[in-house]
């Protein structure tokens, strides 16, 4: 055999055994370091929102210890009905961010029929599942998927200016709403108006709590179970009408906001207002005059109805967009338990006000108000969910408009309970 075919037969040999070589070592060449995966959080919790502190401390927290790793980004949004609004058409349209606050209501619930949300029915189990207070997994449970994290809660007794109430020669808060009606004389003779309240914003907030308060004490705990056609829709809108009538409310109180009726409340020009924990906060920054003032009292029994019942709801709750991408799904997932974390949830409570679903201890330095809270809530006789949380978006957005036409002579009170019967059909 030549010389230079022995080469040639000898160099092909060599490289064959240096190709497994090299892919071998091409496999174990370095990635580099792994993309930081950004999760967007759109939220009205910012802002003047009492939460809005905490939420960005524990957010700037949990991204120092996932440096990197993960990063999640606030998107503030500080309109709560815009919000909420966006939220909805981005659902409707498909379009879903990878974090965000979900509202509770038939409306949003009907997306768990969808692809759209992350499902966490497998992952909310064992110790994380045993940190939330009995019922709350149940009841964001639908067709036994959890397509949503239970967070917030929501307790909305009536508020009142002990000052003002002394003022006007009244001694407690009524408990009857023959009672009520003369206190309300008392408080217009003293020059102040009674009640807080609202027909604007995407829900008619106050106004829908005080027509919630009263459908509880005529249709007590199984008042939901009761069809908008029952009779004590009728004369529920009865005595709401006279909320707003004989000046026991604001002249701004038709098209007002929440901003109009928590004002009021503030700046001492009203006596009596309705609103959840979370708005400790900002009342005590803003108004702390009013703040220690505040006292809370069950909403007076109608004439034959029941007295102490309290509204209690799932506020607001976490979901997220569902995704393919396992290391975003988990990364997902850290948060959300980060965030519920009880220790992270005390913090916020104790810093803002707000309740939750989780169970959490509070410190020593518990707010009196948010005490109050706790107190009126563990001693009602029993609780319902609010309105809202029984009707779909639209009918809630109707009763604004369908109190608005009833104050201003453009609907009876039959007329005001048609008007949402003919959107809820």
């Amino acid at each position: 055999m030549k010389k230079h075919s022995v080469c040639l037969i000898f160099a092909g040999l060599l490289f064959l055994l240096l190709i497994p070589a090299v892919a071998f070592a091409g496999g174990q060449k370095d990635k580099g370091p792994e993309k930081e995966v950004e999760l967007t959080f759109p939220t009205f919790w910012v802002g003047q929102d009492s939460k809005s502190a905490p939420i960005q401390t524990l957010v700037d927290r949990f991204n120092e210890e996932n440096a990197g790793k993960i990063r999640v980004v606030i998107e503030p949004n500080p309109d709560t009905d815009g919000y909420r609004s966006k939220i909805n058409s981005g659902l409707a349209a498909g379009v879903v961010p990878d974090i965000f606050v979900f509202n509770p209501d038939p409306t949003t619930f009907g997306y768990y029929e969808s692809d759209l949300l992350m499902d966490f029915t497998d992952d909310l189990t064992g110790d994380w599942a045993k940190s939330f207070a009995d019922g709350y997994i149940q009841a964001s449970t639908m067709n036994g998927v959890v397509k949503s994290i239970p967070f917030e809660i929501g307790v909305t007794p009536i508020w009142y200016n002990e000052d003002l109430f002394k003022k006007a020669g009244i001694n407690g808060f009524p408990k009857t709403f023959d009672e009520f009606w003369a206190a309300a004389d008392k408080l217009k003779a003293a020059g102040i108006v009674p009640t807080s309240q609202m027909t604007g914003g995407a829900n008619a907030w106050t106004s829908m709590l005080w027509y919630s308060h009263i459908l509880a004490s005529l249709g007590g705990p199984t008042v939901w179970e009761r069809p908008l056609t029952d009779p004590i829709y009728v004369k529920a809108a009865e005595i709401l009408l006279k909320l707003y009538t004989d000046g026991n409310t604001t002249k701004d109180a038709v098209g007002g906001d929440a901003g109009v009726a928590g004002g009021h409340y503030m700046a001492g020009n009203t006596a009596i207002f309705i609103n959840g924990p979370w708005y400790i906060g900002r009342i005590k920054g803003d108004a702390p005059a009013v703040h220690a003032a505040t006292r809370l009292a069950y909403a007076p029994a109608v004439s034959g109805g029941k007295y102490g019942a309290m509204i209690g709801f799932q506020l607001s709750n976490l979901a997220a967009g569902n995704t393919d991408d396992p290391v975003k799904r988990a990364a997902v997932i850290k948060f959300m338990k980060f965030l519920t974390d009880p220790e992270n949830v005390s913090m916020i409570s104790q810093a803002s006000g707000a309740m939750f679903a989780l169970k959490y201890e509070m410190g020593e330095d518990v707010d009196p108000l948010l005490k109050q809270f706790i107190e009126i809530s563990s001693q009602a006789s029993f609780s319902v969910p609010h309105f809202q949380s029984q009707y779909r978006i639209e009918v809630v957005q109707e009763l604004g408009q369908a109190i608005g036409a009833m104050v201003l002579g453009k609907a009876t009170p039959e007329e005001f309970v048609q008007m949402l019967i003919d959107v809820n059909q």
